[in-house]
């Protein structure tokens, strides 16, 4: 009896002291920090922008509980940097940014955003003045702009907000800081004294100790494989080659109308092109709608309108206009702050790609006429007339006759002759419908007429 009541205690405090252990384990991983770390290490424009978005929408998904910002660029466009400031102004967690080297210009505003500014020796934050794409100064609108948000940034997180103007604004005077003609550029001795850095560190384990913790978990952010597939889209190479499917696949399919395979070819080639400009923010709604008024400009003069003239014009004005627009972070035309190595590298892609296809097809159109793929899909046999076969258009000749324009002819179209309608064309000459015609010549299925 005893045995088994000793047997049953120890079975007891066996059972407690695993629950004991598992409950410390649990509490000890309740304690540990999640430290979610995202690197600004390029140009601030739009890719940025949506990697900072989509590393700020992971890291709540992780429920992390610091954010870090590994910083060091040279800055970029406003307009996307106001973005990322804003998303890190709002966000409900700390955030932190580690200025391993520079925060210039736009670095500096997402910088300031940061609730606290941690700097290796050697680093630089300021010089937030907005230039153009030739490196010159901004008119005064995008500098007042500019100066507007750096204060109230400043002040949100309780900067002096006039450091922060003089680091756009050379005319403002801070007595120990700065004197007029001089943007506010702080190393990083200088960002601590006048409290816009809490220490200098060597590495992000540094910015972790001076806050004590000492537990963490350490998430370092990368991109999922869809965001790298879109990455390799956006290859200015990458694009250059689905621009050569676009617009070979439709000038194939122009000259071989009905086969599908090319036009198909061209439709895949359009969603890869614009799919990954769209999702960073390049590609504009008002861009895609100029590539489709494109196209329908020049469907109507294939279809419509025969010949080529201003619509087909205008529909290929579009089209490279549009293609080359997509790439480019402009604003509505406005390419003040695109750089011009961008513009030029845009341009030719587009007229690569372009003359790629024109050179495809070539060299490769007639092969594909004679491919099995291309025989089984159109009429190979012929009905030559030392076979019995001929061709009879009407029992009687009209030549001479006279008769109605049906249609506008131009120089094309259908004409009336006692009743009887027939496909006409002219020598040339635009001819109204209604108007008076006579039949000149008798070639093929169509007549030949001039206006009377």
């Amino acid at each position: 009896m005893n045995r088994i009541i000793k047997t049953t205690v120890l079975s007891i405090l066996s059972v407690l002291c695993a629950f004991g252990v598992y409950a410390n384990v649990e509490q000890r991983d309740s304690d540990r920090k999640k430290v979610f770390v995202l690197k600004i290490r390029n140009d601030i424009d739009p890719r940025m922008n949506r990697y900072v978005d989509l590393a700020l929408s992971q890291a709540t998904k992780e429920e992390a509980d610091i954010i870090i910002v590994d910083m060091d660029t040279y800055g970029g466009a406003v307009g996307d940097a106001n973005d990322i400031r804003t998303r890190i102004l709002e966000y409900d967690k700390p955030v932190w940014v580690f200025i391993n080297n520079d925060a210039a210009s736009a670095g500096a505003l997402i910088s300031i955003a940061c609730d606290s500014i941690y700097m290796v020796p050697g680093a630089n934050i300021g010089a937030a003045t907005v230039v153009t794409a030739d490196g010159t100064a901004a008119p005064d609108k995008y500098q007042s702009y500019m100066r507007s948000i750096m204060r109230s940034t400043a002040e949100e997180n309780g900067r002096d907000p006039l450091i922060a103007e003089g680091m756009v604004d050379d005319r403002v005077e801070i007595e120990g800081v700065t004197e007029s003609g001089k943007i506010v550029t702080f190393t990083t001795s200088e960002a601590i004294k006048h409290g816009y850095a809490e220490a200098e560190v060597t590495s992000i384990d540094d910015i972790l100790k001076r806050n004590d913790v000492t537990d963490y978990e350490l998430l370092d952010y990368e991109l999922g494989w869809s965001e790298s597939v879109i990455a390799f889209f956006l290859n200015p190479v990458v694009s250059g080659i689905l621009i050569l499917m676009i617009t070979g696949g439709i000038f194939f399919e122009l000259q071989t109308p009905g086969v599908g395979f090319p036009l198909a070819a061209a439709g895949v080639g359009l969603i890869f092109y614009l799919t990954p400009y769209y999702l960073n923010g390049l590609a504009a709604n008002w861009e895609i709608a100029i590539f489709f008024v494109g196209m329908g400009l020049i469907a109507l003069e294939i279809f419509v309108i025969p010949g080529f003239g201003v619509a087909g014009i205008a529909g290929l004005v579009c089209i490279v206009g549009a293609l080359i627009l997509i790439m480019l972070d402009n604003d509505v035309f406005d390419f003040e702050f695109v750089p011009s190595g961008e513009l030029f590298t845009a341009s030719m892609v587009v007229m690569a790609g372009m003359l790629g296809s024109i050179i495809l097809f070539l060299v490769f159109g007639y092969r594909f006429t004679e491919s099995n793929m291309f025989k089984r899909v159109s009429l190979q046999g012929t009905q030559d007339s030392d076979e019995g076969y001929t061709v009879g258009y009407r029992e009687i000749s009209l030549l001479g006759k006279e008769g109605t324009a049906f249609t506008i002819l131009r120089p094309s179209g259908r004409i009336e002759i006692n009743d009887e309608l027939y496909d006409a064309y002219t020598r040339g000459e635009y001819i109204e419908k209604g108007d008076k015609v006579k039949v000149i010549s008798e070639e093929g299925a169509s007549l030949k007429v001039k206006s009377i």
